[in-house]
């Protein structure tokens, strides 16, 4: 089944002591409250964080997905994404996560749909396929009015 290309944003909206988030998917927004750093500037949350929380959150939301195709009532899902990174401007040396899944079914079905969902979600295909990141525009604004041009 085909769905077609989603279009997926988020947004980073960052001043002096506040912070917002703003993410849509497919025309329909929501906010993610993330608060600023305590030194007023920036995320209090890192990329390497949200980078692991989207991981888990595809995946937790993926096995709900999967296991209503199987009709398998669950009960309980668990998702914990660890990363290790080196120092700053390098890649992560390691993404992996852990899995919990409690259900109506046999342990055997759970499992079974456990590495299915493994296989099908979308970020951590889109990771494991190393698609390229582009900087596809950018504004250089003064404030500043000897900088201005």
């Amino acid at each position: 089944m085909s769905r077609g290309n989603i279009p997926i944003s988020a947004t980073v909206q960052s001043e002096h002591k506040l912070h917002r988030v703003a993410l849509s998917t497919g025309g329909t927004s929501h906010a993610l409250e993330i608060a600023p750093r305590s030194t007023g500037a920036g995320s209090s949350a890192n990329g390497g964080e949200l980078l692991c929380l989207a991981i888990a959150t595809c995946y937790c939301n993926d096995v709900y997905r999967e296991a209503a195709k199987r009709s398998i009532p669950l009960l309980r899902v668990e998702v914990r994404a660890e990363a290790d990174f080196g120092p700053e401007g390098s890649a992560a040396t390691r993404l992996s996560y852990r899995v919990l899944v409690r259900a109506k079914a046999p342990e055997s079905t759970i499992a079974d749909l456990i590495r299915h969902t493994d296989t099908v979600a979308e970020v951590h295909n889109t990771l494991r396929l190393g698609i390229p990141v582009t900087l596809e525009s950018f504004e250089a604004v003064s404030a500043d009015p000897e900088g201005a041009s």
